[in-house]
């Protein structure tokens, strides 16, 4: 994948004013257009707001790389006596049968804990140790929400897809879906790794007959000998293998494969790229952060990579063309 990736120009660099923008997921839709579902939240709330203040926004453009326009608000959080009553992020934008699924993780401060907008915006401004927001990352969960167009309405289940067990704990987060070989429907979600007193994550596949579930965690985990993030998942028909792409604290956007979804090992293109990029004017790009690698594919070839970077106070989708 390495060898295919361009240099990055301003088309490919969508921020937002008085947002922070994170990652996202693309779709072409059947207008001929593409449609990026991204997270974002105001710069009021600082970026540790995201926990709390995260919408999930629709932008359309004419290339799968940008620029890209905003065009809508997709998904908030639901408020008290939903799961997900507070936030909405990390989306990802899938096509099945006919219908459009938007995965996304949200979160809840418990069934019967009174809260206030102060008590939210301390929590959004806190670090993990503060009990408030240990409460909101431990009930974080990953959902769906259901359409028949990419302009929605969009329709939410009442419970989360997922708990967690198995190789994760606490958390399942940021998930990637996949429709496999055998038709069922592969999906990789993040938790932390058991037994463990250190913060690291496991990577876990789950599946299920049908896109919006019920999912079973398998018992063998995808990634457990690394702390990783954010995962994005495809399956590769001419190669017939399965493929995830992810970001490590250590400092690459990485890569594993499998043949059949359930045994995952190092794909032969480990590392795909360091954490900066080359710019069109030659420069390099170094950002503070560059995490939430996402692909879309288009004639069973990824043509676009995408990733969100953080800079000073800024943060921005990334979307960089490939070309063969």
């Amino acid at each position: 994948m390495s060898k295919h990736i361009q240099p990055v120009g301003q088309e490919n660099i969508f921020k937002t004013e008085g947002y922070y923008n994170w990652g996202g997921s693309v779709i072409k839709g059947e207008d001929g257009k593409y449609h990026l579902f991204y997270s974002r939240w105001p710069k009021s709330t600082q970026f540790s707001g995201w926990m709390i203040y995260s919408e999930i926004a629709h932008a359309v453009s004419d290339q799968p790389v940008g620029p890209w326009e905003y065009k809508e608000t997709v998904l908030e959080g639901r408020g008290k006596g939903h799961w997900d009553a507070i936030t909405a992020h990390n989306p990802k934008i899938k096509q099945f049968k006919g219908k459009f699924y938007l995965y996304y993780v949200s979160t809840n401060l418990g069934e019967n804990k009174d809260y206030n907008e102060d008590d939210l915006k301390e929590i959004s401004r806190s670090r993990l140790s503060h009990p408030g927001r240990k409460v909101a990352r431990s009930n974080q969960r990953t959902g769906v929400a259901v359409a028949t167009s990419l302009d929605g309405p969009w329709t939410r289940q009442n419970q989360p897809l997922i708990e967690p067990s198995g190789p994760i704990t606490t958390i399942t987060v940021n998930p990637a879906v996949a429709q496999g070989k055998d038709d069922r429907f592969y999906m990789i979600v993040k938790g932390d790794k058991p037994n463990e007193t250190r913060f690291i994550r496991n990577q876990a596949m789950a599946i299920s007959d049908h896109p919006d579930g019920p999912y079973e965690i398998q018992p063998d985990p995808v990634i457990d000998y690394i702390d990783t993030e954010d995962m994005s998942l495809w399956y590769d028909e001419s190669r017939g293998m399965y493929y995830g792409i992810f970001h490590t604290p250590e400092g690459f956007i990485g890569l594993v494969s499998s043949e059949d979804g359930l045994k995952w090992k190092k794909a032969s293109e480990y590392q795909v790229m360091p954490k900066e990029m080359k710019m069109d004017d030659g420069s390099i790009l170094k950002p503070d952060r560059l995490e939430r690698p996402f692909v879309y594919e288009e004639n069973g070839q990824v043509v676009m990579l995408g990733l969100a970077a953080k800079q000073g106070d800024n943060s921005f989708v990334i979307t960089i063309p490939l070309k063969y």
